[in-house]
């Protein structure tokens, strides 16, 4: 006997469009890993389309009818069902050691802490497929000098080439959301590791767009710089200017307490 399909849940809005859940799915390609995450399946509108025959296929799922569901009707076509928070859990003990693709169509309000969490266990993670508020979405690509580039942009793009992909509109969900969905991949760089303290570079970029209309020498003071060093031309603008090598160069002068003019 099947599981009754869960309810629809206030705030929820499902993917009813399965030529976009397949288009999702085929962005995997399956270069330097075997195994993949989806997060959050739900009803597996998007798990019905993974290539499951090339890798293992493991979800997480933090509701238990979405979970029954799934074990009754997917159970042939994945590894494992988990139980859980994505926020939460421990990877590492969550998917063992070998490396593992990340795949979902993300809620919105917790896609940043998503991608976040993708940053701090990049080790295991060579590639990222997701849906996002568009907005968000074209935010982690955006380049230098834009509006848009911010903090994400930056701290993405250190470890991982992104692009978008494409646009979904709210037609194809149940019930509509009121602004455009955007898929993006992440592929992670060849050199993922940063020649500085990754710690203080994470904060200089914080603190800079926080105060993204100031200068640096501005949004910068309450580390308690030295004079010569913020005499430096960097200081004068503003941290949309700077690139990710930009920033790490910074922070590798600012831990030697000292810039080159």
């Amino acid at each position: 006997m099947k599981a009754v399909r869960p309810k629809k849940k206030l705030g929820q809005h499902f993917l009813t469009d399965l030529s976009i859940a397949e288009k999702i799915a085929k962005t995997l390609h399956f270069d330097h890993y075997d195994n993949v995450l989806e997060i959050g399946p739900g009803m597996g509108v998007l798990t019905q389309f993974l290539p499951w025959k090339e890798g293992k296929v493991s979800l997480i799922e933090l509701d238990k009818e979405s979970i029954e569901y799934l074990q009754a009707n997917y159970v042939s076509m994945i590894d494992k069902i988990h139980e859980g928070d994505f926020l939460k859990i421990d990877l590492s003990r969550l998917m063992g050691k070998p490396p593992f693709a990340i795949i979902g169509n993300f809620p919105y309000n917790i896609s940043t802490q998503i991608v976040f969490k993708t940053l701090e266990n990049r080790n295991q993670i060579p590639f990222f497929s997701g849906m996002f508020q568009k907005e968000v979405a074209q935010r982690i690509c955006e380049p230098p000098g834009t509006k848009k580039y911010g903090i994400l942009s930056v701290l993405t793009q250190l470890f991982y080439e992104a692009k978008y992909e494409f646009t979904v509109p709210p037609g194809v969900f149940n019930p509509p959301p009121k602004v455009d969905s955007g898929v993006l991949t992440l592929r992670r760089k060849a050199i993922y590791s940063l020649d500085c303290d990754e710690k203080l570079l994470f904060k200089i970029v914080k603190m800079s767009f926080q105060q993204r209309r100031k200068t640096l020498r501005n949004s910068l003071k309450t580390l308690g710089l030295q004079k010569n060093i913020t005499e430096d031309g960097i200081f004068d603008l503003r941290p949309e200017k700077l690139t990710g090598d930009d920033f790490i160069a910074l922070t590798k002068k600012i831990e030697h307490g000292q810039l080159s003019t």
